[in-house]
């Protein structure tokens, strides 16, 4: 057994946001915007769009575009995010759950 298995320091997380977040609705934040980046780059894929004509069709320019679909979630908003989900014809909905 390893000097980690050991050491009782050691903390374990529920998710990487929890882990990175300074609190929990800084977590909750990255999640859901980590959710949207998912689905929407989902619709991209399954259409088999171009970066290019992804972001025509999101209303955001092509560098954005590599961005979100590169998961870089720290340039985007809950906002942009469903700014882009709508673009594509999606609802995005919310459902609040007890921690």
């Amino acid at each position: 057994m390893s000097d980690l298995e050991n050491d009782d320091s050691v903390e374990t997380y529920a998710s990487v946001w929890d882990a990175i977040a300074d609190t929990p609705a800084e977590a909750a934040n990255l999640k859901l915007r980590s959710e949207l980046m998912d689905q929407i780059t989902a619709i991209i894929a399954s259409h088999e769009w171009t970066r290019n004509e992804a972001a025509m069709r999101c209303g955001v320019t092509q560098p954005r575009m590599n961005d979100l679909l590169r998961g870089r979630i720290s340039r985007f908003s809950l906002d942009a995010l469903v700014n882009i989900a709508a673009a594509l014809g999606m609802r995005v909905a919310v459902r609040l759950e007890a921690a």
